[in-house]
């Protein structure tokens, strides 16, 4: 046992611990009066393990002990059990660690090629993966993308830069600068040409720029000595990761820590129509321009895809299945479906395809579509040049090992339950982003749970992320922002009696000139009356709802209120200010519709 002492320096405590978990095979920070610390003492007795242990309550700087091993650590509570140099941490885990066999591995001194290995290069991965480098840790990212069934696949940095954000909101301005052409004929400008729009065009500026951030990303893996291996990674065991590459070639990696960020797969098919049709992932770099198009599908993806693709001036029909944006307010999400359908935007509502039929081949081709009614025996028939598929994405956690390696994983939709510090059942086992059950499947959300993982893995820090209060916006043609809780949930969670919600519809001064969409954009605040007004959901229709929403996301993890938003002073003449002047709620019935500046 260390000597003891009146108050030492926090540095010196700090090399005492060090010292003693580099020269202990098992050490125990325990106090005497603790039952959990007993129940972890007599596992080892009873594993014939001879254990170093501290009992702090009988030192006495023990307190200072405890103090430093939260830093260390970020536990301060007793136990707290090291093994071979290896934090296992409190009596739960040392318990759970003992069933799972970790215990024994840590006991037998295995060694590991690396502290963490990262399954799957998206955002969050590569998140956690840089910031545990710069902790001076040893990492491994894994990164391997099955082609789609068209054959697409794409580089390093996941489904949001390839795929998903990166792609979808440039092909989106695409089609916001079509309507901007349009407008400023209005304001003066004169141009006698056709204007036409050239798809390969744009369609190698984007795939050009996503290309330079792939590369980036490799750089600044190498730059940070993170070992980057572009090969598919599945379980062996607990610890031991197999990695193949196209080739074939196989490799076993061992890691002590080991996180499958984002296996996130392909846009799911509808059985028995898969050849023919393309995924928002073929669209992305489709080598030609789709023509008239089906887009199965009412998801956000599907909608900003049909969206962008009929701002092009492309003939667009979206097949609905049952409702608009599922899990988004459905006001809201219905009055974004009935701009796009004021703009040209077809919806073939309550109908699932049962065939696709290739009349003529080409680039694109001639297909029939067949669908039939989930309400009635009403069949319907047509002829689209692409049929895009784009009904969400499948976790490809089922081909990974997961139970190899002892982990939970739900078999309905194949999310991996976690619990709030983002760790599975198996104590090494961590998961992030999308694969997560009941988490928000956003970028954002995966990069700071990424870096805050490793924070806490390898920095001793103990924040964990917040899935409350998450902004996020959807770029249909009139864009929807929102924070928060949707009208329908809050009603369920407060009971209309303590509901107030306000709202306006509005008229962007950009659009009045052009004199288009008068009074189709719309702003509501969904507000808690036994919590002083507290706004519990935001709502946006409009112009650039990113960059509204952002900003009242910031307010609303600060506990924003109607009062704070109408002392506040708007901007004018913006539409951001709409929030700033809302005095009409619903149940008053008043007229919402906006008459001028």
């Amino acid at each position: 046992m260390p000597p003891t002492g009146s108050d030492p320096g926090r540095d010196e405590i700090k090399s005492r611990i060090q010292g003693l978990i580099d020269s202990s095979e098992v050490l125990v920070f325990s106090k005497s009066y603790c039952p959990y610390c007993v129940k972890v003492k007599d596992l080892f007795k009873q594993l014939n393990v001879k254990c170093n242990v501290l009992e702090l309550d009988l030192m006495d700087d023990g307190s200072h002990y405890q103090d430093t091993l939260l830093e260390m650590t970020g536990q301060k509570t007793v136990p707290n059990v090291f093994i071979n140099k290896t934090h296992v941490g409190g009596c739960d885990k040392t318990l759970q660690a003992h069933q799972d066999g970790l215990l024994k591995q840590l006991l037998d001194g295995e060694s590991y090629d690396f502290d963490l290995i990262v399954i799957g290069g998206g955002s969050g991965g590569l998140a956690c993966s840089k910031e545990a480098a710069l902790l001076g840790k040893k990492v491994m990212v894994l990164d391997f993308v099955v082609p789609t069934p068209r054959g697409t696949t794409w580089g390093l940095g996941g489904t949001c830069v390839n795929v998903g954000c990166i792609p979808k909101k440039l092909m989106h301005q695409t089609a916001l600068l079509g309507t901007a052409l349009q407008d400023a004929r209005n304001f003066g400008w004169q141009f006698e040409e056709t204007v036409k729009h050239n798809w390969e065009t744009m369609k190698t500026g984007v795939n050009n720029y996503i290309g330079s951030l792939n590369w980036g990303y490799r750089v600044q893996l190498r730059e940070k000595s993170v070992n980057y291996v572009n090969s598919f990674a599945e379980f062996v065991s607990p610890h031991k990761i197999k990695a193949t590459n196209r080739r074939g070639k196989e490799t076993n990696r061992r890691g002590k820590e080991t996180l499958p960020g984002h296996p996130w797969g392909s846009a799911v098919h509808h059985q028995g129509i898969v050849p023919l049709c393309i995924t928002s992932d073929d669209l992305f770099s489709l080598p030609y321009c789709p023509g008239k198009t089906l887009v199965i599908g009412a998801s956000y993806v599907a909608l900003e895809c049909a969206g962008f693709l009929a701002g092009l001036g492309l003939d667009v029909t979206v097949m609905v299945r049952s409702i608009l944006l599922r899990g988004f307010d459905q006001d809201m999400a219905n009055r974004a479906g009935e701009h796009m359908e004021d703009h040209g935007v077809k919806f073939l509502r309550k109908f699932v395809p049962t065939s696709v039929e290739e009349l003529e081949k080409g680039t694109p081709g001639r297909l029939k579509v067949t669908a039939k009614s989930t309400e009635t025996d009403e069949v319907f028939e047509g002829e689209y040049n692409t049929v895009l598929i784009a009904v969400g994405r499948d976790a490809c956690t089922g081909t990974i090992g997961l139970d190899k390696a002892g982990v939970i994983v739900n078999k309905k939709n194949g999310k991996i339950p976690v619990n709030d510090e983002e760790q599975t059942n198996v104590p090494h086992v961590y998961a992030i982003g999308d694969i997560l059950e009941g988490k928000w499947e956003l970028t954002p959300v995966a990069i700071q749970a990424g870096k805050l993982l490793a924070r806490r893995l390898f920095g001793g820090a103990t924040l964990k992320c917040d899935y409350v209060n998450v902004p996020t916006t959807v770029f249909t043609p009139l864009e929807y922002g929102c924070c928060g809780l949707s009208e329908d949930k809050a009603l369920e969670l407060y009971g209309p009696e303590n509901i107030e919600v306000f709202h306006s519809l509005f008229w962007p001064l950009e659009f009045t000139v052009p004199g288009r969409d008068n009074n189709k954009c719309y702003a509501k605040i969904i507000c808690n009356k036994q919590d002083n007004d507290r706004v519990v959901g935001f709502h946006y229709l409009g112009p650039n709802a990113g960059e509204v929403t952002q900003g009242y996301g910031a307010a609303m993890k600060c506990g924003m209120t109607k009062d704070q938003l109408s002392n506040t002073i708007g901007i004018h003449p913006t539409c951001a200010e709409i929030y700033t002047t809302m005095e009409v709620t619903k149940s008053s019935g008043g007229d919402i519709a906006a008459a001028g500046c």
